[in-house]
């Protein structure tokens, strides 16, 4: 799997933590690097190993449905995108009405955002792919991601919520799309 598209998955899969990190600076009002550091810590591990677990589950099912891995890889993709865009639109608002980086709470918020990795990795494992590259770059942009979209909420309030996370859904629908095009 070329770089390009390995960015563009990693993208897609930390809009959650993103938007979530968003939603963590607003209600901290005056968040710290020490906040920043510890959300984009926990969101950006999360995404990392998920898909390692995912990858395994994937390799066990390869003999059981290998004449339908790409469109299964399709099938999650598409379904993780769309059900990130309809989240986006119709759900109520996510905000956390207690301390964002307390322990509990961050474990919650890691797990429920890197779900979609989880189905990713087992996108990957069906594929065969290596997972060492691609579990690199989802965790250090979902840090990034995360790390910045902490000051972002500070700065400009829930203005991004929402369009953050329909835009991850569409990566991952077309990253799906070109899984199927390119077998």
């Amino acid at each position: 799997m070329d770089i390009i598209t390995i960015l563009l998955i990693a993208i897609g899969l930390s809009m959650d933590a993103f938007a979530v990190s968003i939603s963590s600076g607003i209600i901290l009002k005056r968040p710290t690097i020490y906040h920043a550091l510890r959300i984009g810590v926990f969101f950006g591990g999360f995404q990392a190993v998920m898909p390692i677990i995912g990858w395994v589950l994937g390799l066990g099912l390869k003999g059981f449905i290998s004449s339908l891995a790409n469109w299964t890889a399709f099938g999650l993709l598409l379904i993780i995108g769309l059900k990130m865009i309809y989240e986006a639109l119709y759900s109520k608002d996510k905000d956390v009405k207690t301390e964002p980086t307390r322990f509990i709470i961050l474990l919650m918020l890691a797990i429920a955002t890197s779900i979609d990795a989880l189905v990713v990795g087992v996108g990957f494992g069906l594929l065969v792919t290596s997972i060492v590259k691609p579990v690199i770059i989802i965790g250090i942009v979902t840090f990034i991601f995360s790390f910045i979209g902490v000051f972002i909420g500070e700065r400009l309030g829930g203005l991004f919520g929402k369009k953050v996370e329909i835009l991850g859904g569409l990566i991952l629908i077309i990253i799906g799309i070109k899984v199927i095009l390119s077998f």
